[in-house]
């Protein structure tokens, strides 16, 4: 259901449940060890998640299981899916999910939990219409696509159902590039990752938890923290071999360290 491989420094999460990557207690569970493979592989710095269906990314929770289940079953599903999809942010690598195909309710969030979105033109939907079932978006929605896009924009298309086009999406900056079509998507997502693998490691992780930790913290402690990672920085190989190679005029060989 979820293949991990790896190639150039960069890691694929391949989504891959027919029809429509609809996911179950056993998807996620799949996901978070494709997730902990990508996390504890030293050759791996930035992880694409994918998927392997023409025609979604994911279609979200797989409502025939939710309806078959007991609400008990179905929040031991949810309790996990926040589990797994909180685990990205604290991952000091960069998780980029590449969107062709429908990425709707559950699977949107997945999406959501990434660090960056890239997307590409086509006839396919984004948003979490959960409200249309009578329930809200369960596995972070509420809470990061406010923070992604805005609480204003971000309740109404809640509240309504309402799904986005891409080009809609990433007016609205849900994504945050936009592509002409599916291979040129792969292509430039590609090429991005593999800039990244090679670039400093270090200083990417630590600019991640600076985001991510500084946005929950007042502004004071936000900047204390952020004053804390560019001095272990500035004492770092990478920081180091980065200040000599501008100097010297070649390029930085970074370690991660």
């Amino acid at each position: 259901m979820v293949e991990f491989s790896k190639n150039n420094g960069v890691g694929f999460l391949t989504l891959n449940r027919p029809p429509a990557n609809s996911y179950n207690r056993d998807f996620i569970e799949a996901f978070g060890r494709g997730i902990d493979q990508a996390a504890n592989d030293p050759e791996v710095r930035v992880v694409v998640v994918r998927s392997a269906l023409e025609r979604f990314f994911s279609g979200g929770a797989d409502v025939k299981a939710f309806a078959e289940n007991s609400p008990d079953v179905n929040m031991a599903m949810v309790r996990r899916a926040h589990e797994v999809f909180n685990s990205l942010a604290k991952i000091p690598k960069i998780f980029i999910a590449e969107i062709a195909g429908h990425a709707l309710g559950g699977g949107l969030e997945i999406a959501l939990a990434c660090d960056l979105r890239f997307a590409a033109q086509g006839e396919y939907r984004l948003g979490l219409p959960e409200v249309t079932l009578g329930l809200l978006p369960g596995t972070g929605g509420t809470q990061r696509l406010p923070r992604l896009i805005g609480w204003g924009k971000a309740l109404e298309l809640m509240v309504s159902g309402q799904t986005l086009t891409p080009e809609e999406a990433h007016r609205l900056g849900l994504v945050e590039r936009l592509y002409p079509d599916r291979d040129t998507l792969a292509q430039e997502t590609l090429r991005f990752a593999e800039t990244l693998a090679r670039g400093a490691g270090l200083a990417i992780a630590h600019i991640k938890r600076a985001v991510y930790e500084g946005l929950d913290r007042p502004l004071e402690d936000a900047l204390r923290l952020e004053r804390e990672l560019v001095e272990a920085l500035f004492y770092s190989e990478d920081g180091q071999e980065g200040v000599r190679a501008f100097l010297e005029k070649r390029q930085p060989n970074f370690k991660g360290r």
